[in-house]
Formats: C-alpha cells, sequence, structure tokens
C-alpha cells in the first residue's frame, strides 16, 4: 500500500503531484493537507492514499482475523464521505457480534486504528456485521417513535437514558417528524442524554 507525501508552493500543486505518483484522480484518493513547517518561505504538504490501497488494506486485515479464528466470511464495501461501511457476511455471526454487540464493537475499535495507523487520513470506518447495527438501529428508532408518540398524546416530557452521541443524533431525527415535539440534549458527557418534549406551534 503506498502512502505519498509531496509540498509546493500551493495546495493544488502539491495534490497534482501526489495524484501523478499514485496515478490516481482526486476522487480516487484520501488525502490530507499537513501544516506547514515553521520556516519563512512556507510550503503546502499534502499526504495521500488510493482508496484502493485502503480497501485492500481492510481486506487483507479482515482475513488475517478470519484466518486465525478459523472461519470465514465475505466482505462489502460502500464508500461513504470519510471512509467506508465494511459489511462482513457470515455464518458465524455469534463469534463476531458477541453478547449485546461487544465483540463487533471491539472489532470496529481495532480495525478503525489499524487503519489510521497508515497515515494521518482520520478514516472513518464503519463494520457491521450481517446487518446486525442496521437491524439494531431499526428496532432503537422505533422505540423511539413509541416514546415520541406517547409525549404527544400524553403532553409529559419523556427523559431518555444517557446515550453516545451517534444514538442522540438518530433520537433528534425521528422526533423532527412529530410537528409538536422538540429534542433537548442535557448533561455532560459521557452521561449526556436527550429529553423529548411537547410544544405545540
Amino acid at each position: 500500500m503506498q502512502v505519498v507525501t509531496k509540498e509546493a508552493k500551493n495546495k493544488e500543486e502539491a495534490l497534482n503531484k501526489a495524484l501523478a505518483e499514485l496515478n490516481a484522480r482526486e476522487q480516487e484518493v484520501f488525502y490530507t493537507f499537513l501544516e506547514p513547517e515553521g520556516h519563512l518561505f512556507k510550503k503546502e504538504k499534502v499526504t495521500a492514499i488510493t482508496k484502493y490501497g485502503v480497501k485492500e488494506f481492510i481486506k487483507d486485515y479482515l482475513t488475517n482475523l478470519a484466518h486465525l479464528m478459523s472461519t470465514k466470511f465475505e466482505i462489502e464495501f460502500k464508500e461513504n464521505d470519510y471512509g467506508f461501511n465494511v459489511m462482513i457476511m457470515t455464518d458465524d455471526n455469534g463469534i463476531f457480534i458477541g453478547k449485546n454487540g461487544k465483540n463487533l464493537e471491539c472489532l470496529q475499535l481495532l480495525l478503525r486504528q489499524t487503519v489510521n495507523n497508515i497515515g494521518p487520513f482520520n478514516l472513518k470506518v464503519n463494520l457491521d456485521i450481517s446487518d446486525y447495527k442496521a437491524h439494531k438501529e431499526r428496532q432503537f428508532e422505533g422505540e423511539i417513535k413509541h416514546i415520541a408518540s406517547v409525549v404527544n398524546r400524553t403532553k409529559v416530557d419523556a427523559k431518555l437514558d444517557p446515550m453516545n452521541s451517534y444514538k442522540r443524533r438518530l433520537v433528534h431525527n425521528v422526533v423532527s417528524k412529530f410537528p409538536n415535539l422538540i429534542t433537548q440534549s442535557e448533561g455532560e458527557e459521557p452521561n449526556r442524554y436527550v429529553v423529548i418534549q411537547y410544544h405545540k406551534n
């Protein structure tokens, strides 16, 4: 996997140098501009890597992991704004997901850290096993819709349990579909929570 760093008098020129060495177009690479060094005539510096190279790195990492665990699976990729959504399809879901998704959380953390050791790209790699996360998300959204319906009917606020920022965004998005309800995030991390409130327009 090739990671290149180039510098030039401006960002466009630095990026074009990196693209030329990688033999790739801009939409085919991940890149980040580095802070110029502190000399008088500062030059722009960019580090870049091909998306194909990152995909192959992830595929090799997961394939080696499957070998160590004496199991097999298929891997599917979908590109997102800052990296990849990676789906593992396997007959050994229990091993990879674990109780309440704990094994999946650990595996994603390891994969993200490994990928981001490649360079200063801050890539977002979202890992799922046989649509487990998608199923849990749909289930969570259904629960929030039910709570929102109760608040809408009774006009009594609902204080939800503490949750991470991703789930809070899901709550805000689901409740926004109810015209007479609003949401407020309150508390401090890691105990930040959402309150669903009746607010007739």
